[in-house]
């Protein structure tokens, strides 16, 4: 049984407002797909979709790759998509391999999800350009810094100081 009274280290965090802003962001773009009726799609999806829409069928690995995901996550997503009727999978060019690719119902809405990243991607201009400091220019920052030393390193130092880690 949990202690009560130990102290509970999630009530403070320095990524959960990025998190909770990302979540508020993909819903108004589900409340988008919504309003036209569009069932079933997550925001989550659309990158994946328009992929196959562009290049054409797929192995998990090549659209793993293509989109910059482990195989194993982007498994899981196909299997989500699939189950939601966005993708299916069809034999490869040998007996071992399959392809993803797109069902009817995706491909009759593609135009309107590439309209929508298109939108997506002029609303996130705009908001950087009304802030004094955008964040891809933070995510940069970022990608700078732990280039110099690692995420896993600096969490490895701080747990080798912490008793409890042990």
């Amino acid at each position: 049984m949990a202690d009560s009274h130990a102290p509970d280290p999630t009530q403070e965090s320095l990524w959960r407002p990025l998190r909770l802003l990302q979540a508020s962001m993909d819903a108004d773009i589900a409340r988008l797909y919504s309003d036209k009726r569009i069932n079933g799609l997550k925001p989550s999806f659309v990158m994946e979709l328009l992929r196959l829409h562009a290049h054409g069928p797929m192995t998990i690995t090549e659209l793993a790759e293509s989109v910059g995901r482990t195989h194993s996550a982007l498994s899981q997503k196909v299997a989500a998509m699939r189950a939601a009727g966005w993708v299916r999978t069809v034999a490869g060019e040998d007996a071992r391999s399959k392809k993803v690719t797109l069902t009817d119902n995706a491909r009759g809405i593609v135009g309107r999800l590439a309209a929508e990243w298109r939108a997506t991607e002029a609303a996130i201009a705009e908001i950087e350009a009304e802030i004094p400091y955008p964040l891809t220019r933070v995510v940069a920052d970022i990608e700078q810094v732990l280039a110099r030393k690692s995420f896993h390193d600096r969490i490895a130092e701080k747990l080798a100081e912490d008793p409890a880690w042990e």
